[in-house]
């Protein structure tokens, strides 16, 4: 891996897939800012890695957002790589769930990748080095009932990822999306046997799966992938599934 000494902004990274994220970029040398509204979760983060930065910052306001690249410009410099991944959903019937409660969701989850994708861009003229990588799910094309908010802003995603790519393709940088699919962040006790064995990988994710990817994606030499998505969830949305009579 080539990324010792770059910058990184992950959104959302206190915690989940965001906190993989963040230590593997660090593990690799990377300085890391990571933005979030858990403040516990932050300061422990940041605390833990003397190149580590925390911010907190509610991703759905822009004020918060605008701040957020201030102070990653402060205390480290120009951020280099982008990492879109906050993200939080409300499961309500469709009946239940409110106008500002949607709202609150694609603010979080769509709306800030744009904003963030357009300041990074402001600070990417010419053909300096630049990634971003926004994180969808599997649930921008496979629902199950009750999440409308959700699916409509990691579809959102996906779309935003192409359209970057073409518009900022002139500057040096690559723009792709990854979706996972089930990655569990708790305590792998916590699954079961069938919860392993429906994957095609006979296994849950887990946040490094994610990671790497980015990695991989964030690598100098790698400038040829652009306007991607890739599904990083064992092999679950190329399957199969009928209920058979016995």
């Amino acid at each position: 891996m080539n990324l010792k000494n770059k910058i990184v902004l992950v959104t959302g990274g206190a915690s989940g897939i965001g906190l993989g994220i963040a230590k593997t970029f660090i593990l690799q040398g990377c300085k890391v800012a990571i933005t979030d509204i858990d403040q516990l979760k932050g300061k422990q983060f940041a605390q833990s890695y003397p190149e580590a930065l925390f911010i907190k910052a509610d991703m759905s306001e822009e004020d918060d957002i605008l701040a957020a690249f201030q102070k990653i410009d402060a205390e480290f410099d120009v951020p280099d790589i982008l990492v879109n991944n906050v993200g939080i959903s409300r499961f309500k019937p469709l009946l239940e769930i409110t106008t500002n409660e949607w709202d609150k969701i694609l603010n979080t989850n769509l709306r800030s990748a744009f904003i963030c994708s357009r300041e990074f861009a402001r600070k990417h003229p010419g053909n300096r080095y630049g990634r971003i990588i926004n994180i969808s799910s599997t649930r921008h094309l496979m629902s199950e009932p009750n999440g409308e908010a959700y699916a409509a802003s990691k579809g959102g995603l996906v779309s935003l990822t192409h359209a970057l790519a073409a518009s900022l393709q002139s500057q040096g940088m690559t723009v792709n999306c990854i979706s996972p699919g089930w990655i569990h962040n708790g305590n792998p006790a916590e699954l079961n046997t069938s919860d392993h064995i429906q994957h095609f990988a006979k296994r849950v994710g887990v946040a490094e799966d994610i990671a790497r990817m980015c990695l991989f994606l964030c690598q100098p030499e790698n400038d040829f992938i652009t306007g991607q998505n890739f599904y990083i969830d064992g092999g679950m949305t190329k399957k199969m599934i009928y209920e058979e009579e016995n």
